[in-house]
């Protein structure tokens, strides 16, 4: 058997910043690793007093040089003959990962391949170290975890166990950002104040805008980060991805919008006149109404859609992580743009 190079492995991952994290980082050492003139019955002989303290699953066919040339699995080699050699049973050019990759693109490499273990190699093919399957996609999962505490500011840093003032001071930071843009969106309510004033029954409304819209740039974020994690939003899909979810915004604005629309006409028309109380509101008044929030409904939602797949994109490009306080900027998108567009249309309207 030849001898390979050991690798140390750290075996501190709760902690761990997988976003940085290569290959070379999480590899464990190679164990069984024979030439292609051995036998399989020297292999097997070799293998047996192996597993006593290590699991192996593969065994890896280098050169004198180390670089990898096939695998041979455990099947093949219980059913080859025992003098045959493991160059005549090998998986010849078999798939490998590069050492320096990072993680998360290394998951993209072996998305379709779920083989129980991955042979890391440099780039001259030559063998450093075994990577397994289960551990590659533990950490991803462990990276996606992080992005629903990213999107609102929590850092990955942070676990149960954290002390309270240094959860205080990894979040606080950015709740005083979330102040700052939720001022943007008082602003917008207070720049249609008289229209307000006028017609209270708006400020029934806005929470509705406002959540409706917010959940809708949500799903279009979620999905804009899921492509970004998976490397499915390939270079050139940018377009794609926001074209469609510009349509999905405007399409399920459409639908919520006329449940909406209803909603408004039938509230306002058991809402009394403000000359007499007894009187209840025309018909005509709230059927505008109901138009208003149906168009703005639509107009809002399909501004979240658009906002949703942007903002992590454009966070990317400007070499921020994508799921850092993203839900934070798409809050303030969606509010300023549901607000203002409802509360616009309704001073266009009745001005």
């Amino acid at each position: 058997m030849l001898a390979l190079p050991l690798i140390s492995v750290s075996s501190d991952d709760s902690t761990r910043d997988y976003s940085e994290v290569t290959i070379r980082d999480m590899m464990e050492p190679i164990h069984a690793a024979f030439g292609k003139s051995e036998t399989v019955e020297t292999a097997v002989a070799e293998i047996r007093g192996m597993v006593r303290r290590v699991f192996v699953t593969y065994a890896f066919v280098v050169d004198q040089a180390g670089r990898l040339e096939g695998v041979v699995t455990m099947r093949d080699l219980l059913l080859a003959d025992s003098k045959a050699t493991l160059e005549s049973v090998m998986l010849k050019e078999p798939f490998w990962v590069p050492a320096d990759i990072q993680l998360m693109e290394a998951m993209r490499l072996v998305l379709k391949r779920h083989y129980p273990i991955y042979p890391v190699c440099t780039p001259d093919r030559t063998l450093v170290g075994l990577i397994r399957g289960p551990a590659m996609f533990e950490a991803q999962a462990i990276e996606i975890s992080a992005q629903a505490g990213s999107m609102v500011g929590v850092t990955k840093e942070e676990r149960l166990s954290t002390p309270w003032l240094w959860s205080l001071r990894y979040r606080h930071p950015w709740l005083q950002l979330n102040l700052l843009t939720a001022f943007l969106a008082a602003a917008v309510v207070a720049a249609f104040q008289e229209t307000l004033n006028q017609l209270v029954i708006l400020a029934v409304f806005l929470p509705v805008l406002a959540g409706q819209s917010g959940n809708t740039g949500c799903q279009a974020l979620a999905i804009a980060l899921r492509g970004m994690t998976l490397g499915e939003l390939k270079p050139g899909f940018e377009r794609s991805l926001v074209m469609k979810e510009g349509l999905l915004g405007l399409l399920n604005g459409a639908l919520v919008g006329v449940s909406a629309g209803i909603g408004m006409y039938i509230f306002a028309r058991m809402q009394p006149t403000p000359e007499d109380p007894m009187v209840l509101a025309p018909a005509g008044q709230a059927f505008i109404l109901g138009v208003v929030t149906f168009t703005a409904m639509i107009g809002s939602c399909m501004v979240s859609g658009l906002a949703g797949a942007l903002i992590p994109m454009t966070l990317k490009r400007l070499g921020a992580d994508p799921c850092t306080a993203s839900s934070i900027f798409l809050t303030t998108a969606t509010d300023v743009a549901s607000m203002g567009i409802f509360l616009g249309l309704a001073t266009l309207v009745f001005r």
